[in-house]
C-alpha cells in the first residue's frame, strides 16, 4: 500500500513539476513574443515619425517652390504687361508719324504754292511803290496783300517747323520705346527660364511628397491639416471684415461672372476623402490664365496656405467673402481694395496640385455656400 501510494505521488509530482516546466517555457515565449512585438510597434513609430518629419519638411519645401514660382511666374506677367504698353506706345508714336509726315507734305505744299504765286506776282519794292503815280489807296491795299502774304508763309514755314520737330522728338521716342522693348524681351526670356527651373524642382519635390502620403490614412490626415489651415485662415478673415468699413456685399445671385473661364472638375458638397467634402468649386483652366474677383472688395489674405497653394481672399462687406486657391501667382497684395472683374491672379497648381485649376469658394459668416447660386453659366 504504501509503495502503491509512494509511486502515486511520485507520478503527481513529475506532472506537477512537468506541468510547472511547460508553463514558464510557455510564459517566457510569450514574454519574448511580447517584446518582439514591442520593438516592431517602436520600430513603426519611429519610422511614422520619420515619415511625418520628412513630410513636413518636404511640405515646407514645397511652400518655397510654389512661392519662388509664383514670384517668377509674377516678374513674366509683370514683362508680359510692359511689354503690350510698349508696343501699344510704338502703335501710337507710328500713327502720329504718319499723320505728321501727311501734314508735312501738305504744309511744305501749301509754302510752296505760297511762294510760287508771290514770284509770278513779281518783286515789288515798297519804295518804288511809294514813288510811282498810284493812288494811295492803292498802294496801301497793296501792302495789305504782300503783308498778309508774308504773314501767311511765315506761318506756314513756322507750322513746317514745328512739324519736323515733333517728328525728330517721335523719331527719339520710338528709338527709346525700341531699346526698352529689346530689353524686356531679354528679361521675358530669363524670367520665363527662371519659371520652368522652379517648376521643374517643384516637381520633385511633389513627388517625393505623394511618396510620403501612399495610403488612404495618410491622404485623409492631410486633409484634415489643410481644413484646419484654410479655417483658422476664414476665422481670422472674419476678424478682419467685421473691423472693415461696410461694403455692400454679394447682392447680385446667379448674376456674377465665375472668376475664370473653365468647367467644374469638383462641384460643391461633393466627396473628397472619406467624410471631407468639398465647400468649394474646382474650375479647370489653363496655367496662366487670369483669375478676376468676381466683385469689389478688399484683399484681407494673399499669401501661401497648405493644400490650397497660393490663396488670395476679398472681403466683400455684409458678411461675404471670396477665395481664390491654387493660384500659379497673386496679382495683388494683402490690403489692396479690387474691383469688380478686376485680375488679381493667374490659374496654377499649387497647393501640390497635378493639374492646373482654380478652387473657388464663397462664404458668408464664415460658412461655405454654394458659388453657382451667386454666379452664372
Amino acid at each position: 500500500m504504501n509503495i502503491r501510494f509512494f509511486i502515486k505521488a511520485s507520478i503527481i509530482a513529475g506532472f506537477i513539476i512537468l506541468s510547472s516546466y511547460v508553463q514558464a517555457s510557455d510564459l517566457q515565449q510569450r514574454q519574448s513574443d511580447l517584446k518582439s512585438l514591442q520593438s516592431q510597434i517602436s520600430k513603426q513609430e519611429s519610422a511614422l515619425q520619420d515619415t511625418n518629419k520628412q513630410r513636413e519638411q518636404l511640405v515646407s519645401l514645397l511652400k518655397q517652390d510654389e512661392k519662388a514660382i509664383a514670384t517668377a511666374a509674377r516678374k513674366v506677367n509683370e514683362t508680359q504687361v510692359a511689354l503690350a504698353e510698349t508696343d501699344k506706345s510704338l502703335n501710337a508714336l507710328k500713327q502720329r508719324q504718319d499723320k505728321l509726315d501727311a501734314l508735312k507734305q501738305t504744309q511744305q505744299d501749301t509754302l510752296s504754292n505760297q511762294l510760287a504765286s508771290a514770284y509770278l506776282a513779281g518783286n515789288h519794292d515798297y519804295s518804288k511803290m511809294l514813288l510811282n503815280q498810284q493812288s494811295p489807296a492803292t498802294i496801301e491795299r497793296l501792302l495789305a496783300y504782300y503783308q498778309y502774304l508774308n504773314n501767311a508763309r511765315m506761318k506756314s514755314i513756322n507750322e513746317l517747323q514745328g512739324t519736323m520737330s515733333e517728328l525728330d522728338e517721335i523719331q527719339d521716342q520710338q528709338v527709346k520705346q525700341k531699346n526698352k522693348l529689346n530689353e524686356l524681351v531679354l528679361n521675358q526670356q530669363q524670367h520665363s527660364k527662371q519659371l520652368n527651373l522652379e517648376q521643374s524642382q517643384r516637381q520633385s519635390t511633389l513627388t517625393q511628397l505623394q511618396r510620403t502620403v501612399n495610403s488612404r490614412g495618410a491622404k485623409l490626415e492631410q486633409l484634415q491639416i489643410e481644413e484646419a489651415s484654410l479655417k483658422r485662415v476664414v476665422e481670422q478673415a472674419l476678424l478682419a471684415t467685421n473691423n472693415s468699413p461696410s461694403m455692400e456685399g454679394l447682392k447680385s445671385k446667379n448674376k456674377l461672372k465665375w472668376p475664370t473661364k473653365g468647367r467644374i472638375r469638383s462641384g460643391f458638397g461633393s466627396k473628397r476623402s472619406g467624410q471631407v467634402k468639398w465647400k468649394g468649386v474646382t474650375l479647370a483652366a489653363p496655367e496662366g490664365q487670369q483669375i478676376s474677383s468676381i466683385a469689389a472688395g478688399k484683399i484681407i489674405y494673399a499669401d501661401w496656405l497648405r493644400g490650397f497653394g497660393m490663396v488670395l481672399v476679398v472681403n466683400h462687406g455684409k458678411g461675404y467673402m471670396s477665395l481664390y486657391g491654387h493660384a500659379q501667382t497673386l496679382l495683388k497684395n494683402a490690403g489692396d481694395t479690387v474691383n469688380k472683374g478686376e485680375t488679381i491672379a493667374l490659374v496654377g497648381r499649387s497647393g501640390g496640385q497635378t493639374e492646373a485649376g482654380l478652387y473657388f469658394e464663397v462664404r458668408h459668416k464664415g460658412q461655405a455656400v454654394d458659388p453657382a447660386r451667386y454666379c452664372k453659366r
